[in-house]
């Protein structure tokens, strides 16, 4: 069974309201403290879609409140505060936040060293050791409650194939072994226990004595983390369950599959017009990998769904069963307030 909604589940009776305005590109987070489990979303573009709609607003959601409110902004060092593909996770009662990039007027992008910590239960940001290597447009997993892996990603110029891994404990930086596959910007990943999946993203191909162009990645990696040795990854190629990469899609582990949803299959620039000059359309399907069967499925209706077809995601959050996007654009690369949930289901 595959539901969506933009606003309510009626099974569980999961009410979930839009946000108080659209966003794309928006790094989100749960959190959960002594007085319930929040749903965070942090930074982003609003819908207008250009360099003057890149944000720092944030915005919070307890679970069973009718809205959502708006929260303080996220801090900068950078003179521009707002950024883009910036991404957070939730570690019990906190979440951790990381990178994104900047746009100027004259289109100049920088890539964010910045690390925060948020406090839902003081509305409050510290600041804590910056990257090493600044990257937007990356992949932060959690491992042992303790570890947080960035994953390839984009720094100013150009793609890195490092695992930069940041300790909670130590609020210090170090370097794990390196990703495997082709660096990228754009790619999805999840973790179940000591496995990490990572698909797709977007290269950056050299052309003789002319300008370097984009090109869509079709490729995923399982990486299995050394239980002695949280540096060690042992990176391996993992059959494409489409053979067609999809770029910026939302992924996230649920009972120990591997869950990628919606993105394009065409990369775009951050207005949702592909760097081919084509307008990208947001797909609805749903790729779920079974390490127990170690075998992936395909789950959806295509990419003709208004409601589920979404795209340009920074992550995605499970509730119970559920899974949650939060904004985003749709195929007319409208920014989108809706929060649309979805049950896999069994498969």
């Amino acid at each position: 069974m595959l539901v969506a909604s933009r606003t309510v589940f009626a099974g569980d009776h999961l009410n979930i309201p839009p946000l108080p305005e659209p966003v794309a590109n928006n790094a989100v987070a749960k959190v959960i403290n002594s007085d319930g489990e929040y749903l965070l979303s942090f930074m982003g573009l609003g819908a207008g879609k250009t360099y003057k709609d890149v944000h720092n607003k944030a915005f919070a959601l307890k679970l069973g409140d009718s809205k959502w409110k708006q929260i303080s902004s996220v801090p900068a060092t950078l003179k521009l505060p707002g950024r883009l593909a910036s991404v957070a996770v939730g570690v019990n009662e906190y979440a951790y936040i990381f990178g994104g990039y900047t746009v100027a007027e004259d289109h100049q992008e920088i890539s964010s060293p910045d690390v925060f910590r948020y406090d839902i239960s003081n509305d409050r940001y510290e600041r804590l050791a910056p990257m090493p290597v600044p990257v937007d447009d990356s992949v932060a997993l959690v491992y042992k409650q303790r570890y947080i892996y960035l994953i390839s990603g984009w720094h100013n110029a150009g793609n890195v194939n490092l695992v930069q891994i940041y300790d909670i404990v130590t609020d210090t930086w170090q370097q794990g072994s390196p990703f495997l596959g082709q660096a990228v910007f754009g790619q999805a990943g999840a973790i179940s226990g000591e496995q990490m999946i990572i698909c797709d993203g977007v290269k950056v191909v050299p052309r003789e004595m002319q300008r370097r162009v984009y090109a869509a990645v079709a490729q995923c990696l399982i990486g299995k983390i050394d239980a002695n040795d949280p540096l060690k990854i042992d990176w391996r190629l993992l059959p494409h369950p489409t053979s067609i990469a999809r770029y910026r899609m939302a992924a996230a582990s649920l009972n120990g599959d591997f869950v990628f949803i919606g993105g394009s299959d065409n990369p775009y620039n951050y207005n949702g017009i592909g760097y081919d000059g084509n307008p990208s359309k947001a797909s609805s399907d749903i790729w779920v990998y079974s390490l127990q069967k170690n075998a992936w499925q395909v789950i959806g209706a295509g990419d003709t769904d208004s409601v589920k077809a979404t795209m340009d995601h920074r992550g995605l959050l499970t509730v119970g069963r559920h899974l949650l996007t939060i904004g985003g654009m749709n195929s007319e690369q409208q920014v989108l307030s809706d929060v649309v949930i979805r049950d896999i289901g069994k498969h």
